[in-house]
This record gives C-alpha cells, sequence and structure tokens, in this order.
C-alpha cells in the first residue's frame, strides 16, 4: 500500500478542526442568544412588575373620603332593626373607622412585608393616626362612658374590644393586625347591638359632661404633642421641661439647658400624616360626640365651642398639591407644610381647652 500523503492528510485535519470550531462557535451563539432573550424577558417582568407597584402605591395612597356620621348610624341601623338611643352615633363611627382601615385601597398597610404597602410609610403614619383616636375613646367608653360609677361592673364586649385595638399595629404573622382588630369591630359591633335592646340593662352610654371632658383631656394631650412635634420640623431652642418640673418638685434651684431640637428630615412626612390621620378621625368622631352628647353641650352652651374645634380640623384636611412634605423656614422662600398643620392643631387644641371648661363650669 502506497503511503499516505502528509499535505492530504494536513488538509483533512485542518478541516476537521476548522468544522468543530465552526460548530462549537454556532453553539456558543445559539447560548448566548438563549441567555439574552432570557434576560430581556426578565428586564420586561421586572418593567411590568414595578409599573403595577407605582400605579397601585398611587391608588393605595388615597386618602378615605369623609362620611357623614347620621347617614352612617341611620343606614346601620336599619341595617340591623335598631332604634338609635344614646352613644349609637359615636359607637358607629368607631366602627365605621376601624372597618375604614380594614377596607380602604390596599386594605391595612402598615403591617404588609412587600411592595407598594413596605414602601408607603405615610399611609402607615395616618392610619396610626386614626388608630390613636379610636383606642383612646374605646379606653374612655371602657373605663368611665359605659360605667355610671368607678364600681361598676366593665362591659363585656369593651373588655374584648379594647385590647383587641391595642394590638400591635404592624403584626404581619399570626395573628396578624387586621384579625385582632375584626375581633375588636366585631365585640363594638355586640356593645352596639346591645346598647339598642331596650331588654339589655348592661350595656350602657352615660353621655355625661363629666365622662365627655376627661375623653377631651386625652384629645388635648395628643393634639399638644402632635403640635409639638409638627413645630420642630425647622429646629428650634428649647428648655427641657421635663426637668424643669423635676427641678421644682425637688425643691432646687438649678437651671436646665436649652437644646436644640429639630426633627429629621426623613421623619417631617410622618408626623405630618400622622396629624391628618388623627384630624380626620377627630372629626368624625367629635361630630358623633355632638349628637350623643347634645342636651348637655347644649346645657352648658358649648355647641359653638365644639363646633369650632371641628372646623379647625378640617382645614387640616385639604389637598396637599405639592408631590412631597415640604419643610421651609418659618419666613422662607418655600412652605413648611409641618408649621401650618401645626397651626391648626394648636388652634383646634386651644378651642378643647375652652370646652373643657366650659364643660366643667357651665
Amino acid at each position: 500500500m502506497a503511503p499516505a500523503d502528509s499535505s492530504s492528510l494536513d488538509t483533512t485535519m485542518l478541516r476537521k478542526t476548522r468544522n468543530f470550531l465552526v460548530e462549537r462557535g454556532q453553539d456558543m451563539e445559539d447560548a448566548l442568544g438563549g441567555s439574552a432573550k432570557i434576560v430581556k424577558t426578565l428586564l420586561a417582568v421586572l418593567l411590568i412588575y414595578l409599573l403595577v407597584v407605582i400605579v397601585l402605591g398611587i391608588w393605595w395612597s388615597s386618602e378615605p373620603d369623609s362620611f357623614n356620621v347620621s347617614e352612617n348610624s341611620a343606614q346601620l341601623a336599619e341595617a340591623q332593626g335598631h332604634k338609635e338611643v344614646t352613644g349609637y352615633v359615636t359607637t358607629a363611627t368607631m366602627i365605621r373607622l376601624m372597618d375604614t382601615l380594614l377596607t380602604k385601597p390596599g386594605g391595612y398597610i402598615s403591617n404588609d412585608v412587600l411592595p407598594p404597602g413596605v414602601w408607603m410609610d405615610n399611609m402607615s403614619n395616618w392610619e396610626f393616626g386614626v388608630l390613636v383616636q379610636v383606642r383612646d375613646l374605646t379606653r374612655a367608653l371602657r373605663r368611665e362612658i359605659s360605667r355610671s360609677q368607678s364600681q361598676s361592673t366593665e362591659d363585656r364586649s369593651l373588655v374584648i374590644a379594647e385590647p383587641a385595638f391595642h394590638f400591635n399595629n404592624d403584626a404581619w404573622i399570626l395573628p396578624s393586625t387586621e384579625s385582632e382588630y375584626e375581633n375588636g369591630i366585631k365585640a363594638m359591633r355586640n356593645y352596639l347591638q346591645r346598647l339598642a335592646d331596650p331588654t339589655d340593662k348592661q350595656a350602657q352610654f352615660y353621655a355625661r359632661a363629666d365622662n365627655l371632658q376627661s375623653w377631651l383631656q386625652d384629645v388635648g394631650t395628643r393634639l399638644g404633642s402632635l403640635s409639638q412635634r409638627l413645630s420642630e420640623s425647622v429646629g428650634k431652642e428649647q428648655f427641657d421641661m421635663d426637668l424643669v418640673a423635676r427641678i421644682g418638685a425637688d425643691g432646687l434651684e438649678e437651671q436646665p439647658e436649652s437644646q436644640r431640637i429639630k426633627t429629621s428630615f426623613t421623619e417631617i412626612d410622618d408626623v405630618f400624616y400622622q396629624a391628618r390621620g388623627t384630624a380626620y378621625a377627630l372629626i368624625h368622631l367629635l361630630k358623633a360626640v355632638e349628637k350623643d352628647f347634645e342636651s348637655i353641650l347644649g346645657s352648658k352652651n358649648a355647641r359653638v365651642s365644639l363646633a369650632q374645634i371641628i372646623v379647625e380640623l378640617e382645614a387640616t384636611q385639604a389637598t396637599v398639591w405639592s408631590p412631597m412634605i415640604l419643610n421651609g423656614g418659618g419666613f422662607g422662600v418655600f412652605a413648611n407644610h409641618s408649621l401650618a398643620m401645626a397651626s391648626y392643631i394648636s388652634r383646634a387644641n386651644a378651642a378643647i381647652i375652652d370646652l373643657r371648661n366650659l364643660l366643667e363650669r357651665g
């Protein structure tokens, strides 16, 4: 047999090598093309997800509309076949406020752990403002308004409702905040049903001046704290008033030092929206109280004072046209939304002090 030509062998090897490289190159090109398609698909999905989250966030950020407390009470009484007795409007309003927290667009936001709820701190603070006012009135109901005197037995429904509403406001795992608040609403509905039942002598609502004054004292304390926090948005020199009180009690002559207090930039909008939520709840609760304590307010010539409080609080619900809460100086070029809110809150608090004095002296 004749020996193989070395040049033909080299040509064959080169051809095989070239074919191999071409095949591998095509495989790599196909692989890269497939990866590029996967990346493009993932980017498209991510873009759609972000768009949906943004749209939901805008929708869920809308604050609930106000409602007419008398109409709300009448509709509930008609649906349940109840007669509207003293305390019915106030209790129905509290139920509606808590139901609003759970059923508004996006539901309850404060305990969300996923977008967009986890990013919506403004709405979470609004919810907390509403929640605190319902908590305070529920406590006043259980402690005083539903009892004729300090030795009276607590109402069994309010014993369930108060701790339920005081449950941790941002718990998402079992038991969730929503489930506890639903239990509280159920207990309040039970109290309302018993209140409207003429045969049930255990459920009571004592619309007395001292009961109203006690609750208003809690309201004034809350508003005073909010006004102070709102005013700290611009920063100011302030003495430690707690130290002043301690010094006075101990009979010492030590002089407290002043310190500059300023709300953090990241917390300015939080305080602002908590104040808006507080005012939203108080507007409805005070209008309900105006109905249930009508005779007491009339005998004390206090109706105008209560109406003035409501007017001041309603001013806090004006539309915020700015895309963010501005923190300009008190007399600077830019607005300071916190100071504007503090002005209305302070005026409402001053009117509450006047109202309490009227209830005390008449």
